[in-house]
């Protein structure tokens, strides 16, 4: 039975999401948002609200079924991620020419899909903001670096983006995005990697002598500490390839028990606690670890997951209305990605999955709608700082070593409208 949501039960995930945008541009509102109890309070004061409307008319089970089953997963993976990736410490500063800070992007951009966005920017962003400690222009590097590393990156695996890896446990081959997707990949990451290297070149000239002269002469070899924590990364990866319904059935079935379709989480549970012991404290200490950035993300999405759960039943109940008029593959490029930037781009993919032509494979959209929800969910997470998990980790870290970054409508109107989406469209046009 499908139940009918009223329009104005979207008002909830406006009001989260204009928090967010809004109340760090409020000079008195600022510092009080930048507490993540404060933060937690607007996501219980719109979520709990959310909550009970949807008990009170009997959908309790989508609410439950948001928080437990996608929020949950979600939160703990990033968090696994967060712990082991952060147990590794690449010490060094490196010359922060152009191509250094390129390779460092490109390098997170080839990581992505097999360690995941979240893996290879935190394993990464670090050392970035070490090598770049002496430029004055340093925003527009983490910015491109949320772009490159925290969403596109991801997109030849379901290890990459989760959902790419909800399309896997639909039945796509696990290798179906690196035959297929291969060559959009390659394109977007080669214009934004030239698109950066030409805006750094531009602005490393511009820097002052001083700084030029300083960043040459503090440089230092990298070293590597906390490599046990390859080993707890390579669990996080093994633990989401092969703990599910997959290959264990038994997490998949109807009356399976909540702890044991969250088996998986309970592994990343275990993971983090043997990373944490497994760490000396003087890794984390060196690699500047702190809790801030993951219980910043926590505190967000846990109001954004539970406030979109109308939105996401709205779009849904609408998917008849919208087969008749979305049925071209580029619609479900712009669909899927627009709304990927401000709702989670997991169940979003799914979505629209389930309104596209159906392929050779029950419940697996055909081929080339398939490549359009798949480029659109991964890519367009970079339009806004809500559109991937990683997105505000990073910048939270940023913010945590100095550099000013923009304010969440400034990342948009500087960045992502001006910079990702004319490349997007690009691609889009040529390859899709």
């Amino acid at each position: 039975m499908e139940h009918i949501i009223p329009s104005w039960m979207l008002i909830p995930f406006a009001a989260m999401l204009l928090s967010i945008a809004i109340l760090p541009l409020i000079p008195k509102a600022e510092e009080w948002w930048e507490s993540n109890w404060n933060k937690l309070l607007v996501s219980m004061l719109l979520g709990v609200p959310t909550a009970a409307w949807l008990g009170l008319h009997h959908m309790s089970h989508e609410i439950v079924h948001q928080m437990v089953y996608d929020y949950v997963p979600f939160i703990l993976l990033l968090m696994a991620l967060f712990v082991t990736t952060g147990g590794i410490c690449i010490k060094g500063d490196l010359h922060a020419t152009p191509l250094t800070n390129t390779i460092i992007l490109a390098i997170g951009w080839f990581l992505a899909s097999f360690m995941g966005t979240t893996g290879a920017a935190m394993l990464l962003i670090r050392l970035l903001l070490r090598t770049i400690q002496q430029r004055k222009y340093r925003v527009h590097t983490v910015l491109f670096f949320i772009a490159v590393v925290a969403n596109c990156g991801g997109l030849l695996s379901p290890l990459g983006d989760p959902p790419l890896f909800l399309l896997f446990q639909k039945g796509a081959p696990f290798t179906w995005w690196l035959q297929n997707m291969l060559p959009e990949w390659l394109l977007t990451g080669a214009l934004l990697l030239l698109v950066y290297f030409v805006l750094d070149l531009y602005l490393y000239h511009k820097e002052p002598l001083r700084l030029q002269m300083a960043d040459g002469h503090e440089r230092t070899h990298l070293e590597f500490s906390g490599l046990i924590n390859v080993f707890w990364l390579l669990c996080v990866v093994c633990s989401t390839m092969f703990i599910n319904a997959t290959y264990i059935p038994a997490m998949g079935a109807e009356d399976a028990p909540w702890y044991l379709r969250l088996l998986r989480e309970w592994a990343f549970i275990a993971i983090i606690a043997m990373s944490w012991w497994t760490t000396k404290k003087s890794v984390r200490e060196d690699n500047h670890y702190s809790w801030t950035p993951i219980l910043e993300v926590a505190c967000v999405f846990v109001g954004i997951f539970a406030t979109m759960t109308p939105a996401l039943m709205y779009l849904h109940g609408m998917k008849h209305t919208l087969q008749s008029v979305i049925n071209e593959p580029w619609q479900y490029v712009y669909l899927t990605g627009g709304l990927s930037a401000f709702l989670d781009n997991a169940p979003t993919a799914m979505v629209f999955n389930s309104m596209a032509p159906e392929g050779n494979i029950v419940g697996l959209a055909a081929d080339a709608f398939l490549k359009a929800i798949s480029m659109g969910a991964v890519f367009f997470g970079a339009l806004t700082y809500i559109g991937n998990g990683p997105n505000f980790m990073v910048k939270s870290i940023a913010e945590q070593e100095g550099i000013k970054m923009p304010s969440f409508f400034g990342y948009m109107a500087k960045f992502s409208l001006v910079v990702c989406l004319p490349i997007y469209v690009i691609v889009q046009l040529i390859l899709i």
